[in-house]
């Protein structure tokens, strides 16, 4: 710096002393190059400027603060971190499957007989009784014949009455020898053929009687009808040919989610069920919980229903169905939803906040806080979540502090301030 120091004051007679030599006199003015050559080769003394007054002084001043060294910077402080220990509790596991909701009941309204249909009884997509009417169908004809029937039958029945009465005179006659055996077998057997005659006159009007009643369509269960698919005027078969759809009634209340449920899993039930931990769901309504499209938590409880009785070979899944109470109808046959069905015995975890894991390449991690207040990377084998926390299969002790809040400013092997979280984490029930 000493060195620097006298560059800057040789410098100085080139900018500063012209300006003084201004105020002197005209010989000095007059000097020769040369000579100014000369005199500025010289070492030039520092002293001879002390005449030029406070200004070579604040230069000077100034000049020599540069010789100091920078003050050095203040140690950055340990950043400040959440940290809570792991919450040991009694949890169960559930397996969680994508289900797809069908009907309990579901019919398909044709028609039985064929005909005009007359009116259209029933609003599109509406609630249904059974027994509620839904189409009627022009029933003349039926009646018609209904008609013609009862005749016959009226026919049939009078003649059975007078073959009865033959048959009881000959039955008399014969004891006196009066008519032959022949006669009364005879008489007997037209009887016979009358109560045939009858019986079948009664058939023809229960038909006549059936297709009327069949003239008029209503819900065979209770549930919400789709739309009509004929309109008045239009002509329907019936069930003598190819019958015509009318509409369709699905029930609602309860509902079915049926779901598929992989090979592992089922070899995993079994073990538990034949180790006594879980009961089998065969024999056993075991509780399961669903969650519908766009919801974060189940908001629905039902039970296990059916289990079939071999796995599919193109999917290796096995299909299983559950049944859900549907008082309020706002689940609808062909509805995604969210199965979960209990999938171990009850058993001790240690929990922690789902946001505290982290993922580093393949494996997930925690940062725990050590005696010193030094960050550790900890890799830990995750569990199923559970009331909202995250079960902690391998990786952690009860006594561990985990971070649970500022884990970007934490890094591994250096301090942080630790502050214990205000309360007990938590979450939603999922």
């Amino acid at each position: 710096m000493n060195r620097l120091r006298g560059d800057l004051v040789l410098i100085l007679p080139q900018v500063t002393v012209p300006r003084l030599i201004a105020a002197k006199s005209a010989e000095e003015m007059e000097l020769r190059v040369t000579e100014k050559s000369e005199r500025l080769a010289r070492p030039v003394n520092v002293r001879s400027f002390c005449h030029l007054g406070p200004l070579v002084v604040l230069i000077a001043v100034t000049l020599s603060g540069c010789g100091d060294k920078p003050p050095a910077p203040a140690a950055a402080a340990a950043p400040p971190v959440t940290i809570a220990q792991p919450t040991k509790r009694t949890v169960t596991d559930w397996d969680e499957f994508t289900g797809r909701f069908e009907a309990v009941e579901e019919v398909q309204v044709r028609a039985r007989v064929g005909g005009f249909v007359n009116s259209v009884e029933f609003r599109d997509g509406a609630f249904v009784k059974t027994g509620d009417l839904l189409y009627v169908i022009d029933s003349r004809p039926f009646e018609a014949v209904a008609q013609q029937a009862d005749g016959q039958l009226a026919d049939a029945r009078a003649k059975a009455e007078l073959a009865k009465r033959e048959l009881d005179r000959g039955l008399n006659l014969v004891q006196t020898s009066a008519v032959s055996e022949q006669v009364v077998d005879q008489r007997r057997q037209a009887l016979q053929a009358a109560k045939a005659a009858e019986t079948q006159a009664e058939g023809l009007l229960k038909a006549a009687q059936l297709n009327i009643e069949f003239s008029h369509v209503v819900a065979p269960i209770d549930g919400r009808v789709s739309r009509h698919l004929v309109s008045v005027g239009n002509l329907v078969q019936g069930s003598d040919g190819a019958s015509t759809l009318l509409t369709s009634i699905v029930s609602l209340d309860p509902i079915y989610i049926y779901f598929d449920v992989d090979e592992a899993t089922y070899l995993k039930d079994n073990r538990l069920y034949f180790e006594g931990k879980r009961p089998s769901s065969r024999d056993t309504p075991n509780p399961v919980q669903v969650t519908l499209t766009g919801e974060t938590k189940p908001s629905r409880e039902g039970k296990m229903d059916f289990i079939d009785n071999r796995l599919d070979v193109s999917t290796g899944t096995l299909r299983q169905r559950a049944v859900v109470p549907n008082k309020d109808y706002s689940i609808l046959p062909g509805q995604f939803g969210r199965v979960r069905l209990i999938g171990s015995a009850p058993y001790e975890a240690l929990l922690i906040p789902d946001v505290a894991v982290a993922t580093d390449q393949t494996r997930k991690i925690v940062f725990v806080v050590k005696d010193d207040d030094t960050v550790e990377a900890r890799a830990v084998t995750l569990g199923p979540l559970d009331d909202g926390l995250r079960v902690i299969r391998e990786g952690l002790k009860p006594e561990d502090r985990v971070i649970v809040e500022g884990l970007q400013r934490a890094r591994v092997g250096a301090k942080v301030s630790p502050h214990a979280a205000k309360a007990a984490p938590a979450g939603n029930k999922t």
